[in-house]
């Protein structure tokens, strides 16, 4: 690797494809959380919908396809990008396409099971979130 004065050392980087994810938003300000199970780290924990923008493929196609895929809601409403970051930027290179998606309607139930143990919707104050479902 080489910094920006041009010192030159061994360092070690993961690339990683793209990702897309959501704040699902409804009319009472709410967001669509999903409990899920992460067996690298094996831990649970609360997630917004998303996942990895395939190859050719928009972020913001891949939110709304994993949405459909992930909740069994669609975006009915406006769709708009937030930011774009690197979570870590120390040693992964993978840029995180962060929405808001405002209207949604529930279309199924979600086609990919294993996504998530349990789904809220959450209540949002502020800068703080609020569960029901504990």
């Amino acid at each position: 690797m080489e910094t920006p004065d041009g010192s030159r050392f061994e360092h070690h980087k993961v690339a990683l494809p793209p990702a897309a994810i959501v704040a699902m938003v409804d009319g009472r300000d709410r967001v669509f959380m999903m409990w899920r199970h992460r067996f690298v780290s094996d831990t649970w924990g609360w997630e917004l919908p998303g996942g990895v923008v395939e190859d050719g493929e928009e972020p913001a196609a891949t939110v709304a396809r994993e949405v459909v895929e992930e909740t069994g809601y669609e975006i009915s409403g406006s769709l708009d990008h937030v930011v774009t970051y690197q979570p870590m930027t120390g040693t992964v290179d993978s840029p995180h396409h962060v929405f808001v998606a405002r209207g949604v309607t529930k279309v199924g139930e979600p086609s990919e099971r294993d996504e998530g143990h349990r789904s809220a919707w959450v209540r949002w104050i502020g800068s703080t979130v609020w569960s029901r479902a504990g």
